[in-house]
């Protein structure tokens, strides 16, 4: 609880002068990897207005991914892919921040989402976001604390690059504050948006307001306990591990090689096995890594998918080989057969 996370003197006070820091977010920047569900939310709005994906997404390496079937798409994006179509759009349609970040619902947050309508207070929901905050598509980089009698929120923007900073900092503030009325809609709150940050400010007692229970399916312990697995499966990796990943996920179909991730990272080839070996790994463990985990998904009941249809997504040429691959990830063979009964 954030309650139990006050910097202060011995006595819990402020220093005077110095506002009482209520928590701090669990990571420091916005570069992490991010469900490509964000990205889902940019592209629409971009549509909105007039613009077509081909244009949002040139130059993001998504465009190929994109023109397939939903359920085919890449999970998770980088945030430089983000960053892409954010300035794509900045540039051809200017003033969109704020009908953006309106756009946003708890429920476009996924796991994180789920778990903040299951907050019972405000002080619940504001400490599960700071906790969280990776599993959110947010840039900014939030800060609650305590001054005097009013809570001030602080979504600070410095570290986003210069020529979407504000752009991001008014989308993100009107996102959270979006969210924050659709699950406690008696909090009374105040933002205020300028170039850098944002300020969102209420009274102390508001964190004690409740939370609106909604029709969500998952309980408390239930969704802090998947929002903590996926947040760790992440902040495990070391920062070029994940970037990885992400594109190799992206890139299967045309085999993910080395060479290819490292171009689509800006990255030579040989910068690529080095960043990597600095982490203890290689690119040929996590193309295993992505492969078995996505084989695991699919070829899960009650929607799994045939041997060879596994086999395709995954880049392999035929069915045999994938089956080859999964008996060395597992000791054993998929569980499907390659007919349907």
């Amino acid at each position: 609880m954030i309650a139990a996370m006050v910097e202060g003197d011995d006595s819990g006070g402020a220093t005077p002068g110095h506002p009482v820091v209520l928590g701090r977010a669990a990571i420091e920047d916005w570069a992490f990897p991010r469900s490509a569900a964000g990205l889902e939310l940019v592209l629409a709005h971009g549509e909105r207005l007039g613009l077509t994906r081909r244009v949002l997404l040139a130059g993001t390496g998504l465009e190929a991914a994109w023109g397939t079937r939903p359920g085919e798409r890449p999970a998770a994006v980088t945030a430089a892919q983000e960053l892409r179509v954010v300035r794509t759009l900045q540039r051809l349609r200017p003033h969109g921040a704020a009908a953006l970040g309106a756009s946003y619902r708890a429920a476009t947050f996924g796991a994180l989402g789920y778990a903040l309508a299951t907050s019972r207070t405000v002080l619940d929901l504001v400490d599960l976001f700071l906790r969280y905050v990776d599993l959110s598509h947010a840039f900014v980089v939030p800060q609650a604390r305590l001054e005097g009698d009013t809570v001030e929120v602080v979504l600070e923007g410095a570290t986003i690059p210069a020529d979407v900073r504000s752009y991001l900092v008014e989308r993100d503030a009107v996102a959270i504050v979006r969210v924050l009325r659709e699950l406690a809609p008696t909090l009374d709150a105040d933002l205020v948006v300028g170039p850098e940050r944002a300020l969102l400010r209420f009274p102390l007692a508001g964190l004690e307001v409740p939370v609106t229970p909604g029709d969500v399916p998952v309980e408390r312990a239930t969704a802090e306990a998947w929002c903590d697995a996926l947040a760790q499966a992440r902040r495990d990796l070391g920062p070029a591990t994940r970037e990885v990943r992400v594109v190799i996920a992206q890139r299967l179909l045309d085999g993910a090689r080395a060479v290819d991730v490292a171009a689509h990272l800006g990255w030579s080839e040989r910068t690529l096995r080095r960043r990597l070996g600095a982490e203890g790994t290689t690119h040929q463990q996590q193309l295993d890594a992505v492969r078995s985990a996505l084989a695991a998904q699919l070829l899960a009941p009650p929607a799994a998918l045939e041997v060879q249809e596994v086999a395709r997504r995954l880049g392999y040429a035929d069915a045999t080989t994938f089956i080859r691959a999964h008996r060395r990830w597992t000791g054993r063979t998929p569980g499907r057969s390659t007919t349907r009964s």
